[in-house]
């Protein structure tokens, strides 16, 4: 039987679990002992395969120290490398207009003396569209099936029990995913690859390429189990969460590190460049290309890397990206703020800074923080008023109602922030319900500003308290720390009507709160209607059009059926006046560009439904999702990658489980996030 790579449909699938064998296939002596396979050679590229492996029946045996898949072999080596399975990760991205298209390759090996499985929980891009999945095992190259999450949980461990190397990618939040491969043999080294596409964002002039290298440590709210827990190296399960990361301790590195390159095509001239979190080489093409690749020795994966370009000519015009295929038409509409928004003085403000004091925030992050805060309240007017919150485990504020910005108050504000200090465990929760419950100044828009790295596990619920308590309020997020959890923020201000900022440990946190000052003192476009001509668009998401505020485009992707060469008209509002303005088609001219707007598309729509599931929670919307990750071949919360070598079996029992530990994030100091027990 030979089905082509990465088309398995769902009937094969279920027809392969059924049948219980399928000829050819080696290293099974029976159905019922052994399971399924079916093995299929690639049309499309010479040597790799595809190996699936079903059993009806799984049973685990109950783990104790010295059993296989305890973590037993993880032990400490005082002063010297602790050993790792994950060995090297290296990283290719290729951004062409404002797509990028990312190899990512996990270098894993077996340090030891008998057969592991290595677990890895690490992180992606929310948005990256992950579709291809390759498992490298000497010269032999075998790609990956995408099938629902239990199904291919249930083929993964099927393989594991009867010694086959096999590896499973499964996703825990959208910006988090869990890497396990079975059966390394000692002194075995197995590489995986995966690819994605994303867009990249565009803030205040410059496009941003984002590649976070770390999981921070997150918070879980007394009683719950479904969160992403922090444990010390060797404590496996004494998080209690479903998901759990462990944590290499002060003075303890592994072997793993970490190369980057990334290739940017920006189809015009890049007039400069900043990469202010790592340090790095770089080269400019006689064609305008710029290749920027991390140094050697700075190859420690504890910080997100971002490039940041910013491209020739004073104005960049909004600009429309298409690509057809089998399917249909795809398009990418990216939205420039018209130049009327410069024209026209901001009204009179409330704004209510929200400061995270919890314990992951102590040291350079709250006083990065603390700056941003003390910038802010100088650059309010007479006209303005405020209130400062803080939280970590219980919120507190400065008054009970909101303060005018007179000079009196303002000191007084400044006294209440100088205060505060970090401690505790991140109880958003509290945040949340004091800055959006608290009484509004109905003179004034209130803008709230929430700071914070974001390390919780209850994103649902913080997502949903937001969409129930808004109100008229507009948030925005400022993201503070080296490996924040930038899915939280960037949705927050979404769901928020407002944007998101990042500060890095090598950001100034006043310039960061001037430039939020500088978009906020104009108003935004808002009431924005699309005229899309002979486009002919259909499901676009988001569904509702964003505002435009100043430096800070909107993403518009859908399918459609018309002529993409048809002009486009855009209107608004800007204050009480009525804006247009037109978008021709083609204006981004890089190459091949648009190459990955069926995956972009795609896992838009999935993030759209999983947008609406915390709203009103339906298992109708599970399977949607389900579907559309199927039909495109992508990672969801519902589905899973899988490889499975059925070539060989390999010698002796289940191998033992060994969690790939990792560094806290830089500047995250250990004893104030990570509980030992």
């Amino acid at each position: 039987m030979s089905v082509p790579a990465s088309k398995f449909s769902e009937g094969e699938s279920r027809r392969l679990l059924k049948d219980g064998g399928v000829r050819g296939g080696s290293g099974f002596h029976s159905s019922a002992e052994r399971g399924a396979i079916a093995r299929s050679i690639s049309g499309a590229t010479l040597h790799e395969e595809i190996w699936v492996i079903a059993r009806s029946r799984i049973s685990t045996a109950p783990q104790s120290d010295d059993t296989p898949g305890s973590g037993a072999l993880m032990t400490k080596i005082a002063g010297k490398p602790v050993p790792m399975p994950l060995k090297h990760t290296d990283v290719r991205a290729s951004v062409s207009g404002f797509i990028g298209s990312v190899e990512v390759v996990q270098q894993f090996h077996n340090p030891y003396s008998s057969k592991i499985e290595a677990v890895y929980v690490f992180p992606l891009p929310h948005n990256a569209a992950i579709n291809e999945f390759l498992m490298t095992i000497g010269g032999r190259r075998i790609r990956g099936i995408i099938r629902e999450r239990k199904e291919a949980e249930e083929i993964y461990q099927a393989a594991k029990q009867q010694g086959h190397v096999a590896s499973l990618l499964t996703e825990e939040r959208p910006n988090i995913f869990t890497q396990s491969v079975a059966n390394i043999e000692p002194g075995r080294e197995i590489d995986v690859t995966i690819k994605y596409f994303h867009t990249l964002d565009y803030v205040d002039g410059w496009y941003e390429f984002v590649f976070p290298m770390v999981v921070g440590p997150r918070f879980n709210p007394p009683g719950t189990t479904d969160g992403i827990g922090a444990a010390a190296r060797g404590g496996a399960g004494s998080s209690g969460q479903k998901t759990e990361v462990q944590y290499l301790k002060p003075g303890e590195r592994s072997g793993h590190d970490i190369s980057l390159r990334v290739d940017v095509d920006a189809g015009v001239t890049i007039e400069e460049f900043n990469c202010r979190t790592h340090e790095v080489t770089a080269n400019t093409a006689p064609d305008g290309r710029l290749s920027v690749a991390l140094k050697p020795h700075d190859n420690i994966p504890n910080r997100d890397f971002v490039l940041r370009y910013r491209v020739a000519g004073e104005e960049i015009k909004s600009s429309l990206l298409t690509r057809r295929d089998e399917r249909g038409g795809y398009f990418s509409l990216m939205l420039f703020p018209p130049a009327e928004l410069t024209k026209l003085a901001r009204q009179p403000l409330e704004l209510v800074f929200v400061l995270d004091c919890s314990g992951s925030m102590n040291g350079v992050p709250l006083a990065q923080a603390k700056a941003a805060v003390e910038r802010g309240l100088k650059l309010m007017s007479q006209a303005d008023s405020f209130q400062i919150i803080n939280f970590s485990e219980h919120a507190s504020q400065l008054g009970s109602r909101p303060l005018a910005a007179t000079h009196e108050n303002i000191e007084r504000g400044l006294r209440y922030l100088r205060s505060l200090n970090s401690e505790g465990g991140t109880m958003m929760i509290e945040g949340i319900k004091a800055a959006l419950d608290f009484p509004h100044d109905p003179e004034r828009l209130r803008f709230v500003c929430f700071l914070t790295d974001g390390y919780i596990g209850n994103e649902a619920e913080i997502l949903r308290e937001v969409q129930a308590r808004l109100g008229g309020s507009r948030i925005f997020s400022f993201g503070v720390g080296s490996s924040v959890n930038r899915f939280l923020l960037d949705h927050m201000a979404k769901t928020g009507r407002g944007t998101v900022a990042y500060l890095g440990p090598q950001d100034d946190g006043a310039k960061v709160m001037e430039d939020f000052f500088n978009r906020t003192s104009h108003p935004a476009m808002t009431d924005i209607q699309v005229d899309w001509g002979g486009v002919e668009p259909r499901e676009i998401f988001p569904r509702a059009t964003p505002d435009l505020f100043i430096g800070r485009p909107v993403i518009l992707t859908g399918r459609f059926q018309g002529d993409e060469n048809a002009t486009i008209r855009v209107r608004g509002k800007v204050g009480s006046e009525l804006v247009e303005f037109t978008v021709p088609a083609g204006r981004v001219g890089a190459r091949n560009s648009q190459n990955g707007l069926p995956q972009v598309w795609a896992r838009m729509k999935i993030a759209d439904l999983a947008d609406e599931s915390i709203r009103t929670p339906d298992a109708a919307l599970e399977d949607k999702i389900k579907r559309v990750a199927l039909d495109y071949g992508l990672m969801s919360a519902y589905t899973a990658f899988v490889a499975v070598d059925s070539s060989r079996r390999t010698e002796g029992a289940e191998g033992t489980t060994v969690p790939v530990a990792v560094p806290v994030p830089e500047g995250v100091k250990y004893r104030t996030t990570v509980p030992e027990k």
